[in-house]
Formats: structure tokens, sequence, C-alpha cells
């Protein structure tokens, strides 16, 4: 009987890298929208997945449709009103100052006119005689600038220009005149309606501000939720949560005392089972030690020893049930390598089944990992494992390695295996194979089913797999 080398990484055979949920729905084709199906699939995979998540978005949605509306609104009414006024208005006064400069001829007169209404009308007017129209600088077509063009096409009877771009935060227009050109220089602001800024910033400002407050507000009844989820989760794991209280919301609260209770409830009844068992033990021990006595006083005639077999047999079976239903629910868990204690259990294995030859056990530990564990319970555990996989088996390989959040155990042997039908049922209790493994080995069918109850109460599992030996694989997973 070998044991391998430690630091040996071949490790616990790894699942397949399971795939993501997008993958493999894709089409070559690309995706159809009219496919419903496909849609609420993308959808849904879009959407988030956590309550905090999905509670900000349903608050958050109507906000943003408000928010779209409102501004659809806005702009569509009242801010399309304002700048069309503004811009109506400003080519009025370019057409007042065109007809002015029509009338009069006199240069001196003129600069009185483009003073007059400088001042009066906040633009800057010169006028260049033998000039021809400049080309069109406001490559920028914005929403002011196509209002301004259209209400000095409509009121100015003269051909027009824009500069919006050279001149700054100013808007130039340039009017073809019978005698040179009218250049009239203004500033952004007679364009521009500030009332548009001040929604913008408002409308965002009041948004950012709601959705700071209503993130702090679903965290704080998110929160009641993740303490509940991590106290059932401690609880299924087998490890104590004396600080769990209620809080939160009534419908959490709710909750919360329903699983108190449930923990209540499941801590009385292994209590009762443990406090009844002691006994059962008692009682059904007591009548086996006086056949014990009488059957050594009869004496050792060749009729009594099938009976002395069947009441070693009796107290073997009485022992196991009572290791299953106790199941060391009274051990307090503590901090334990996994690694440590399966040496100690191969250790003692191999001085028990020293003097069988022809068995090979090669064991190799990728990684020493520390969790909580009721030490007695494991160690109970690992031992029918390991037993179990060399009473059917001459070669028995052990790898002990980490998968994620989880210490996983893996045990192969190359004996006569279990059918694949049948994998389940010998976790039930009393429960043996009279086919596929060898009946005469001993046992009392409770060795399985008392190492997948102490596995469940640390919150794994075991379960049972073909192995490439050719036998039996057994595939332990603890969280850590």
């Amino acid at each position: 009987m070998t044991v391998g080398n430690p630091t040996e990484n071949t490790g616990a055979e790894r699942p397949a890298k399971a795939m993501g949920r997008g993958e493999g729905i894709s089409d070559s084709r690309g995706f159809d929208w009219r496919d419903p199906w496909r849609l609420g699939k993308r959808i849904k995979h879009i959407l988030p997945r956590s309550l905090l998540g999905r509670a900000l978005l349903i608050m958050v949605m109507p906000l943003i449709l408000v928010q779209i509306i409102t501004a659809w609104v806005f702009y569509d009414r009242h801010f399309d009103y304002i700048t069309d006024n503004l811009a109506r208005a400003l080519a009025s006064e370019i057409a007042v100052v065109t007809e002015h400069l029509l009338r009069e001829e006199d240069p001196a007169k003129r600069q009185e006119i483009f003073n007059l209404h400088g001042n009066l009308l906040w633009m800057k007017l010169s006028f260049k005689q033998h000039e021809t129209l400049p080309p069109d600088h406001a490559t920028r077509k914005g929403y002011m600038v196509r209002k301004l063009r259209r209400a000095l096409n409509r009121r100015v009877s003269f051909n027009v220009s824009i500069d919006s771009e050279q001149a700054g935060q100013n808007v130039v227009v340039f009017v073809q005149m019978l005698d040179g050109v009218l250049r009239a220089e203004i500033h952004r602001e007679r364009l521009f309606n500030s009332t548009s800024d001040l929604f913008v910033i408002w409308m965002v400002g009041s948004s950012i501000l709601f959705f700071g407050v209503a993130t702090m507000f679903m965290r704080n009844q998110v929160r009641p939720i993740r303490r509940l989820a991590r106290a059932a989760e401690r609880f299924g794991k087998g490890r104590d949560t004396p600080s769990f209280t209620p809080e939160g919301a009534t419908e959490v609260r709710q909750a919360a005392a329903a699983f108190i209770q449930m923990r209540d409830r499941i801590r009385r009844q292994m209590r009762q089972r443990t406090e009844m068992l002691a006994g059962v033990s008692h009682d059904l021990r007591t009548p086996l030690t006086r056949m014990k006595l009488s059957l050594a006083l009869i004496g050792d005639g060749p009729e009594l020893k099938e009976l002395r077999s069947d009441l070693v047999e009796m107290e073997r079976m009485i022992e196991g049930y009572l290791a299953f239903a106790r199941g060391e629910g009274s051990e307090a868990m503590r901090p334990t390598s996994l690694g440590d204690l399966l040496s100690e259990v191969v250790e003692q294995t191999q001085r028990e089944l020293a003097n069988q030859q022809g068995k090979t056990l090669d064991v190799h530990i990728e990684e020493q990992v520390s969790l909580p564990l009721r030490r007695n319970s494991m160690r109970r555990c690992l031992q029918n494992l390991v037993s179990n996989a060399l009473r059917y088996g001459d070669n028995v390989s052990i790898r002990l390695g980490r998968e994620g959040p989880h210490v996983v155990l893996v045990i192969d042997d190359d004996g006569p295996g279990i059918p694949e039908e049948m994998r389940e049922d010998v976790f039930k209790p009393f429960f043996r194979l009279d086919t596929s493994r060898n009946p005469e080995t001993g046992g009392t069918g409770l060795g399985l089913t008392i190492a997948r109850d102490a596995v469940r109460s640390h919150g794994g599992d075991v379960r049972l797999e073909a192995s490439p030996l050719g036998g039996l694989r057994v595939r332990l997973r603890v969280p850590v």
C-alpha cells in the first residue's frame, strides 16, 4: 500500500467549463428581432439579476420615460416657440435697418442709423460699399441658425448669408444690398433662451439626486434580505447563526421569523432524536449483553457458533444505526484542515489493512484548506468512504483539491462498481447490493448513508460516478 507524493499536482478532475447564459444561442445569420422567444431571452439576459438592480430599474425607467416626454413637450412647444419668436424678432430688426438704408444714401445719415439701431437693438452694424456677399460659414447647422435663416428669408427681400463659426460667441448676418453689403453682428444670447439650460440642469440634477436617494433607500431595504440569505446559507452549512434577528420591511421580517422558527424546529428535532437514541442504545445493548453472557456460560458448541455470529452482526448493526441517527448533531464546528484529517484517516486505514496483500492506496493532496467542520462527523464520513473503496477494490486513488468555492475529494477504485440506476439507492439506510458488490465482505448498509448525512450537514453533497479505473468514483464536495 503506497501513498503518493502530496506535491504532485494531478488534482481532482475538473468539470468542463460551464457554458455561459449567452453562449450557444447566437445564430450565424444574426439575431432575429422578430422572434419573440429570442427577443425575450435577450432582454432577460440584459436585465439586472439582483433585487437592488431590478428595484432601481423599476424606479428609473418611469423617471426616464417622464423626462423624455417632458423634454419632448418642452422642446416641441416652449423651446421651439421661444426660439422661433427670437429669430423672427431679430430678422424683423435687420429688415427695418435695410429699409432705412434704402431711403438714406448719405454715409453720415447711415452712420447715425447704425449708431441708433446698434444701441437700441444690441447689435453691431456696418456697411461696405461695392462689396459682394461673402460665402456662408454656418457649417454647423444648428437649430438656432436654421430658425434665423428661415426668418431672414421671410422678412428680408435681399440675399443673406450667416457666419456662425468665425465670430466666436457672436453670429454675423450679411445682407446683399444694391450698393454694398450690410454686416450685422449679434451676440448668441439674442437667439438663445436660457430657460432651456436651466431646464436641462434642473432635470438632470433632480434625476441624479432622486437616483442617489433611491439607491440609498433600496440598499437599506435589500440589506435585511441579504442578511437572511447569509443566515440561511450558514445554517445550511451546519454553522450557527446566533446574532441573526428579523429586521427590515414587514414581509422580510415575516420571512426572517419563519426562518428562525424553522431553525429552532430542526435543532429541537435533532436534540430530541439524540436524547431518544441515548435511551435506545441502553435498552438494546443491555439484552444483547445478557445474551452474550448466556452463550458464554453455555459453552462453545458448534451449534452455537452461528448464534454468536448473529449477535455480533446485530451489535454492529445497532452501532451503525445509532451513528447514523445521531449524526453528530451536538458536535460544535471548528476550523479544521481537511487534508490533515484525510491523512489521519489514511494512516489508520493502512494500519487496519496491513495484513491484506495486493491493496494499493494512492493519495494526492493538492492544497491544505481549513474550513469549519464537525471533526468527528467528517472523520467518520472519510473512514466510511475510504474503507468502502478498499473493501471492494484492490487499487484506490484519492485526490483532494479545491474547485472555486468548494473543496472536492475524489475517490476511485477498480472494484465491481455500482450500476447507474442503483447509485442513489445505496444511500438509503440498510440498503445492500447483492450482485454488484460482494455480500460476504460484511457491512450494515449504513456506510454511504452516514457519509452523505455528514457531508450534507456541512452544506455539501456526495455523488457516485463511474471511475476511470473501472470501478466506482465517489465525489465529495464541501463549501469553504
